[in-house]
């Protein structure tokens, strides 16, 4: 029997998926998830119960998936590693699609990105467009919450930026640095994705904060918290991307990927549309100035290893 009041949440132990698991279980909704780290610390001293991917076994997956009203999707991967592909991604998404559908789940809210597109030449952008096309052919009722850039102190790429500036001379941006970006909230995102779930009718909405930076002008924000003397240059995309990968090898982490950088440059991170989340990059990098950055986040080390 489905049960209303039983969501499952994918990566509930990440990111994106633990504010949303935050939020459901301050409304006394409980949370079940399904994570590629079952033995990872539990943060919510047992509130939630853990089930693997079972991506591998469909019956598996079906079985930790029912009895649960809604199903919060967070799975996806930043880029490739190993057997670990952005095709591999939508063939695992598509298997919980089905999964969902089999347990019986009324409804998805999957977590997108703007500007997916199944025809994009990225293929980030590309893998996000399949898995949306794979939810709304779905029998599934459907709410899609396409973010743009998510900001949050477990964030990778704001808090990243501001590390380098703290502890390096200088900052390269690839290119002109006048491509833009709409940064959002993490919690935004958590209650767009609530809200968005507890409503009937298919919907595509984007996840966009109030405030639009060229990436510029967002580097120069946080540098100007953090109090970072760093002088920043602009090169050329490859020269900035030679840079990010020494330093990549000093930190045993991908700091960023061409696809990225062509993604940013190519304004995939802003909406056409109107803002829907409320909070304000420019009052959280002022309030939380001196916790960002102060270490480094690895990639590699939140998934990978």
């Amino acid at each position: 029997m489905q049960t209303p009041d039983l969501s499952v949440v994918t990566g509930a132990f990440g990111y994106t998926g633990k504010y949303i698991t935050r939020r459901l279980l301050s409304m006394g909704e409980g949370v079940r998830t399904l994570t590629g780290h079952p033995n990872a610390p539990n943060p919510f001293d047992g509130q939630v119960s853990v089930f693997p991917f079972n991506f591998h076994n469909p019956d598996e997956l079906a079985e930790s998936l029912r009895g649960a009203g809604t199903l919060y999707n967070t799975y996806w991967v930043r880029f490739p590693r190993g057997p670990v592909t952005f095709e591999k991604a939508v063939q695992n998404t598509r298997s919980l699609i089905v999964a969902a559908e089999k347990a019986g789940v009324r409804r998805i809210v999957h977590i997108s990105v703007t500007n997916a597109s199944e025809d994009s030449s990225l293929p980030y952008f590309r893998g996000k467009g399949l898995v949306e096309k794979a939810v709304m052919s779905s029998g599934l009722s459907y709410a899609i919450v396409r973010p743009t850039l998510v900001f949050g102190i477990e964030d990778i790429l704001i808090n990243n930026i501001a590390w380098l500036l703290r502890r390096f001379p200088v900052f390269a941006i690839a290119g002109s640095g006048d491509y833009r970006v709409q940064p959002v909230s993490v919690e935004d995102v958590a209650e767009i994705a609530i809200g968005a779930a507890h409503r009937d009718e298919n919907t595509v909405v984007d996840a966009v904060g109030p405030e639009t930076y060229t990436f510029d002008a967002i580097v120069r924000l946080i540098a100007h918290n953090v109090r970072s003397r760093a002088k920043i240059v602009h090169l050329s995309p490859t020269p900035a991307l030679f840079l990010s990968r020494l330093i990549g090898y000093v930190v045993n982490d991908v700091v960023l990927t061409r696809a990225e950088i062509e993604g940013l440059m190519a304004n995939l991170l802003v909406s056409e549309g109107p803002a829907t989340g409320q909070r304000r990059f420019s009052d959280w990098i002022a309030e939380n100035a001196g916790r960002v950055g102060t270490s480094y986040a690895s990639e590699l080390g939140r998934h990978f290893r």
